[in-house]
């Protein structure tokens, strides 16, 4: 059946057609578009097509055809070189415009080296000659100019990923959030080459979305309506698409813009990439690479917010461990409270009376300052003990530095001597002057050697012996505290560094445990000697090393 001409605008009217070969079984149909002045070489282009499957649209009006491009899509421009008013040159520079990845196949019957040059210059995909000898020839070269403007395509694909695997491998070397949100808006900008890109996360507190990180305009209002669809979108503000889109894009000063949507099982959002007005519009390989980035992105961070989480919990469980380690101190400081009291109260009271003394009228100068220069003597005592006391109590940086283990040891000792000499406790040290120095927190260190003591202590409630002994060792310092009280059961031996096991009556159960974590921590190793039949032994050892 012959297809009549539309005598008001040259354009040939379209005719039923079967099925062809070039139209697979449950796939739409390829789109062609037919440009040509002469309406009986375009209607044969038009059947030719249409019987090998093309879906074929034939015009003869140039202008109109560039109408239509901007309105609908076309796999392949078929166009003459040899147009009137708007020639096939121009038909094809405006068909990169509206629709960049179209194939473009140019007739010519004039054959020559210099119209093939100016097609390819134009970004043809194919060159026929008319006029055709049969319908194969046309075919062949359209099946072959769709074949070749799809290399295309797939290399420029290619050539745009390529730069992913960087692009993944710094992406994945970033731990922190908001650093690794910088990152991503900067690989959009740069892979994307525009000039806006967004990343919107839903909030669940808020109950919407809100702008996690971005750089230039925004187009907020298709945020929500990409979320819903969970599919990709593409809007270009010239050629075919949805009015109401490319209106809305048009109003918000955008020239083209890119959306994708992702889900994670804790979060969900939506990336945006967006261009100037009059830059060219975005390809189908565009949207893949901002496919392709936003699933690294969200992997990525993904992973970011996993660290997160764990530096949140390490930083949790370091200050849950500095609040033990306070209240243990604090612990101490109450069962040293009976010994402070008398270490404090006997300077005063002797600075008391000497300062009564030294105001006596009759008193010679000589016998004043005597007793003046013992009020001062007392003073100083008293601030020793005080100073001590404040040093332990207070908490201490959690900065290593090298430490001499003697003179720690020793200063725990002096602070606890009273108490322990009101017990009747001697204690026995066997500390060389010089060990290796150790790396570590010193109010840390000062913690285990007085919970190690205080525990010696309340196993002697009647008196007795401790003994603290000390030697280098391979790697580092060794210390062993022996007391001779009644030891631990064998049955009790593997739980008392366990938190909040304690034999004790009233006793918190923290002090050997909080212990036993802090020389773990040292790189260092706390344990119970076996029982040898007097009292319970227990073994310190830490690894020497250097300040950093």
């Amino acid at each position: 059946m012959k297809a009549p001409d539309s005598p008001a605008t040259g354009r040939l009217l379209m005719v039923p057609r079967l099925r062809g070969p070039a139209e697979p079984l449950g796939m739409d149909p390829i789109s062609v578009l037919v440009v040509d002045e002469e309406p009986g070489i375009a209607l044969l282009c038009k059947r030719m097509l249409t019987r090998a499957g093309y879906e074929v649209t034939a015009l003869t009006d140039p202008k109109e055809a560039v109408e239509w491009l901007a309105h609908n899509r076309a796999a392949l421009l078929l166009v003459d070189m040899r147009v009137p008013e708007v020639d096939g040159a121009a038909v094809l520079a405006h068909a990169s415009r509206l629709q960049p990845e179209i194939a473009v196949l140019v007739m010519t019957g004039l054959g020559t080296l210099d119209t093939a040059n100016r097609a390819f210059r134009q970004g043809a995909d194919g060159l026929v000659s008319k006029p055709f000898d049969d319908g194969e020839q046309l075919i062949a070269a359209v099946q072959q100019a769709l074949t070749d403007s799809q290399r295309k395509r797939d290399a420029a694909r290619i050539r745009a990923m390529r730069p992913l695997f960087e692009v993944t491998e710094w992406l994945l070397s970033e731990t922190r959030s908001e650093a690794l949100l910088e990152l991503m808006i900067k690989a959009i900008l740069e892979h994307l080459r525009c000039g806006h890109a967004a990343y919107y996360e839903y909030s669940a507190a808020e109950g919407r979305f809100i702008l996690r990180a971005g750089q230039g305009q925004q187009l907020p209002e298709f945020i929500i309506q990409v979320d819903a669809s969970g599919a990709p979108l593409l809007i270009n503000s010239t050629g075919p698409g949805e009015a109401s889109n490319q209106a809305r894009l048009i109003k918000a000063e955008i020239g083209a813009a890119l959306f994708v949507p992702i889900v994670r099982q804790k979060f969900r959002g939506v990336f945006f990439a967006g261009r100037q007005r009059g830059r060219e519009g975005f390809l189908a390989a565009d949207l893949d690479l901002l496919q392709i980035l936003a699933r690294q992105a969200a992997a990525a961070l993904e992973n970011a917010r996993l660290f997160d989480e764990e530096r949140s919990y390490v930083r949790q469980i370091e200050d849950s461990q500095a609040a033990l380690l306070q209240a243990e101190k604090m612990a101490a400081v109450g069962r040293l409270s009976a010994s402070l009291a008398h270490e404090i109260n006997n300077p005063l009271q002797s600075i008391q009376n000497c300062l009564h003394l030294a105001g006596h009228a009759h008193l010679s100068d000589t016998k004043r300052r005597k007793y003046v220069e013992m009020a001062r003597s007392e003073v100083e005592h008293l601030s020793v003990t005080v100073r001590r006391m404040l040093d332990f109590y207070r908490p201490g940086a959690a900065k290593s530095e090298k430490l001499a283990v003697g003179d720690l040891l020793q200063y725990i000792v002096n602070l606890t001597e009273q108490q322990l000499k009101e017990r009747g406790i001697v204690v026995k040290t066997e500390v060389p002057a010089k060990l290796p120095g150790v790396l570590g927190v010193r109010s840390q260190v000062q913690q285990v050697f007085m919970n190690l003591i205080l525990n010696a202590y309340d196993a002697m409630p009647a008196g007795g012996v401790l003994q603290i002994a000390g030697h280098a060792t391979k790697g580092g310092v060794e210390l062993v505290f022996e007391d001779s009280g009644q030891g631990i059961a064998p049955e009790l031996a593997s739980s008392v560094f366990e938190p909040f096991f304690s034999t004790k009556e009233g006793g918190s159960g923290l002090g050997l445990a909080i212990s036993y974590n802090i020389v773990a921590a040292h790189g260092g190793k706390l344990e119970l000697l076996p029982d040898h039949g007097r009292g319970a032994r227990f073994r310190v050892f830490l690894p020497a090393g250097e300040a950093t």
